[in-house]
């Protein structure tokens, strides 16, 4: 998330907002036109817009209704379904690709790698603590008649999870969205032999690779472009005229939710890591480190930021040159926090919509997987979003409520995804520093410089 260019960011969150507005608008314009025609008994004359419009056409006893709105939403939802496979599989292949630098820098690449867990583990942390306590509180909790959840697919054993994270058939593991730990654990595994080969002898798969993810991104791209704001509109326009206004209330709960854990993180617990890890005052980095973040919230590309992130940790934090150009590159690909963050607090607010109970088993589940899909996020427009599919395809959160929900989240999640960058352009500033001061590669007198 957060490396696509900036025209087209701009470009999308302008039409994602038209979207969400007009959506708002018209769906609920359609919600009083139902309660006027159903409270004055003209129950009929809705059942016929219901038909046209809006019904469910896999439904029972709906076989002559049209739908358009399910239609185009349903057709939407399935072609972010189709990429999920090749997405994850190509671009977590990728990502493991890259650190074959291992072999040169050593121990410092351990290191980083260390201390992007580390990290990652608080940030999971939080969003794990205030998203259960806020999902038992009932604060994401939609009461919407009809929609029932179920337990998930983690029910049962948890260890089953790891069991099936080794799929017995390659073919049977790319043939189903829900195995996403399968699809991860193979591309974990063909990155790492990639690097045991080396470029020469791999050069022919890794140019393969890198092609097909490149079509990835071009169809990703163009469905989330062309296509998505029209859906967007069609699904939140179809969820108030079927389902009311249940779902605002939880929809506020979770951007205020997650805005204060991003802000959180950002402001006091980089700072922390920082002081602990580094022994180096927190106000200081903050007060450098700002223009960054600023930058990255602003162009919501870590790409774009990735120029003047070296610069200022170079130049005003004191990191050796090279330190900051292995931990940076390498941090804008697998370095994720603000991500992980912003998925574990969505994927909790869609169960709480869609019915579903949270288990502590399937928490860990959740925390894991978005630590692990966050990885080697596509450099495409609301490449977020679809990381967030696969994870609820991985617990099994697919029922009609968590696809409205989700379809909530695209609509809305542009704002946060600009926050989401600017703490995922920091973590990597976070990492360098901690990996310069541990190598005694730390100008220490640049850093207290005021």
């Amino acid at each position: 998330m957060g490396k696509q260019t900036t025209r087209p960011a701009a470009s999308l969150a302008k039409k994602m907002g038209i979207s969400l507005v007009c959506g708002l608008v018209v769906g609920l314009a359609m919600l009083f036109l139902r309660e006027s025609l159903t409270g004055s008994g003209q129950s009929a004359a809705w059942k016929v817009i219901n038909d046209l419009l809006f019904q469910d056409i896999t439904a029972e006893g709906a076989s002559s209704a049209l739908g358009i709105f399910y239609l185009i939403g349903q057709l939407f939802i399935r072609s972010l379904q189709l990429i999920i496979v090749p997405m994850v599989f190509t671009s977590i292949t990728l990502a493991i690709g890259q650190i074959s630098d291992t072999r040169t820098l050593g121990r410092i690449s351990a290191k980083t790698l260390i201390w992007f867990l580390i990290c990652s583990f608080f940030a999971l942390l939080l969003a794990c603590v205030v998203g259960s306590a806020l999902f038992n509180a009932g604060v994401f909790t939609a009461q919407i008649e009809g929609l029932t959840g179920n337990a998930g697919q983690t029910g049962s054993n948890p260890l089953n999870v790891i069991l099936n994270m080794v799929p017995s058939n390659i073919v049977s593991a790319f043939s189903s969205n829900t195995a996403v730990l399968a699809i991860v654990f193979l591309a974990v595994c063909l990155g790492l032999s990639m690097n045991a080969l080396g470029a020469e002898k791999t050069a022919t798969l890794r140019k393969l690779v890198q092609e097909l993810n490149d079509v990835v991104v071009v169809f990703l791209n163009y469905v989330i472009n062309k296509f998505g704001p029209i859906a967007i509109f069609m699904l939140l326009v179809r969820t108030f005229a079927s389902y009311g206004i249940d779902y605002l209330r939880p929809a506020f709960a979770y951007v205020v939710t997650t805005v204060i854990l991003l802000l959180l993180y950002l402001v006091v617990g980089y700072p922390l890591i920082v002081a602990v890890g580094a022994r180096k005052n927190p106000v200081t980095f903050l007060k450098k480190i700002s223009e960054v973040a600023v930058f990255g919230f602003s162009t919501s590309s870590s790409a774009a930021a990735l120029p003047l992130n070296y610069k200022a940790c170079t130049e005003d934090l004191g990191v050796d040159e090279t330190i900051a150009s292995f931990v940076l590159p390498l941090g804008m690909t697998i370095n994720m926090n603000g991500t992980a963050i912003m998925q574990v607090i969505a994927t909790v607010f869609i169960a709480g919509c869609a019915g579903y109970a949270i288990s502590l088993p399937q928490l860990i589940i959740i925390a894991l997987l978005a630590l692990i899909a966050s990885a080697g996020t596509p450099a495409a427009p609301g490449a977020g979003a679809i990381v967030l599919f696969t994870i609820l395809s991985g617990v099994n959160f697919v029922n009609e409520g968590a696809l409205l929900a989700y379809s909530l989240i695209l609509a809305i999640n542009r704002p946060i995804e600009m926050l989401v960058t600017a703490l995922n352009v920091v973590g990597d500033a976070v990492t360098s520093i901690c990996v310069a001061k541990s190598e005694g590669k730390l100008d220490e007198a640049a850093y207290d410089r005021k």
